[in-house]
């Protein structure tokens, strides 16, 4: 008999709302999530500690994460491992949750995202992206069974970190434009129904137009940076979400670490490569939405100089062997990429 069908990783329970941080204790026991063992909460160092303290019983065990690293990862791993958990769940904003679910993966055990923030695409992803010795890499790992956003926390996250995700969401649009420009170029094969679910994201919240801090725009966020993690599950890989645009980004991470966040640098490198492509209706789109939300389009507005900017596009293929973006179909020389960044600029400023 031919597959009909596909089964899907997804997860059991998705609540983004107001509030929705006080029913995490009777998430994990009504969904079979935990059903009496030991559960550890993972918490950085933000609003978690405080959520921890205030909504969960003295059942659970706290674990407090100090980096969000790549060893810190490993060590939790092995902390749950060892201590025999039913269930974990990362309480905070992009880092934690990355660190929680390459743990989750390494213990074996089930992990729930509960996100202080909409700072990038990772909170229902099967990727974790952490810094490790030479940089940061990206490790594929199971998702979370269940997605927690509570609106209200969201709102109290430090500065642009509360929406930076826009930019990442947005990127959805340029990775899946180089994944059909890969296919028309190398035969690589394209999954339809993960790039309807990553193109389907971005433009629900290219063409939302707020104010950021409202419930409606808050609530089309989280939606589509869930919709865009499980782009990736259905794909088995990063592609439908990462193209030229996290090549740069994770260009000027090793280059220059500590510039901006994972969404903020995403959107910028999805801007300045659909510049490349010379699509000029997405263009306009992209960075009519970026201004509207406060997200930087220009190198300076990230604390890079064009020259800085321009070095990491030249490194950029570097960061994804073997994938194939705009980046490499260009091929550009270092003068090359130099002349297009100074008239990307020049054309942000008319």
């Amino acid at each position: 008999m031919p597959l009909l069908a596909r089964m899907l990783a997804a997860p059991l329970v998705i609540d983004v709302r107001p509030g929705a941080i006080a029913g995490l204790a009777d998430l994990l026991a009504d969904h079979k999530i935990a059903t009496g063992g030991r559960v550890a909460v993972a918490v950085g160092p933000g609003q978690g500690d405080a959520i921890a303290a205030e909504m969960l019983s003295g059942s659970v065990e706290v674990i407090r994460i100090a980096d969000g690293d790549y060893d810190s990862a490993v060590a939790l791993g092995r902390a749950l491992r060892a201590g025999s958990y039913e269930a974990v769940a990362g309480i905070g904003g992009g880092k934690t949750i990355d660190v929680t679910k390459l743990a989750a993966h390494v213990a074996g055990i089930p992990m729930v995202a509960v996100a202080t923030s909409l700072a990038h695409d990772g909170i229902a992803s099967p990727v974790s992206t952490l810094t490790h010795e030479s940089g940061s890499g990206s490790y594929g790992v199971v998702p979370p069974v269940a997605v927690v956003v509570d609106l209200d926390r969201v709102r109290r996250a430090p500065g642009a970190l509360s929406t930076a995700g826009i930019g990442d969401a947005v990127s959805n649009l340029s990775a899946v434009a180089d994944w059909e420009l890969s296919a028309a170029d190398t035969g690589e094969r394209v999954d339809g129904l993960a790039v309807a679910m990553a193109r389907s994201a971005a433009h629900a919240v290219l063409h939302e137009p707020g104010p950021t801090t409202s419930d409606e725009f808050l609530t089309v966020l989280a939606e589509a940076l869930i919709l865009s993690g499980m782009a990736m599950a259905v794909a088995g890989s990063s592609r439908p979400a990462s193209g030229g645009d996290h090549e740069i980004m994770h260009a000027i991470n090793q280059l220059y670490p500590g510039t901006a966040s994972h969404g903020e640098l995403a959107g910028l490198g999805a801007l300045f490569c659909t510049y490349l492509r010379g699509n000029a209706e997405q263009y306009a789109a992209i960075s009519s939405c970026l201004e509207r939300h406060g997200l930087p389009r220009l190198p300076a507005e990230v604390g890079l100089s064009g020259e800085q900017f321009a070095a990491a596009v030249g490194h950029a293929p570097s960061t994804r062997p073997g994938r194939y973006t705009i980046l490499e179909r260009l091929d550009m020389s270092p003068a090359e990429v130099a002349k297009a960044v100074e008239e990307y600029v020049s054309a942000i400023a008319r």
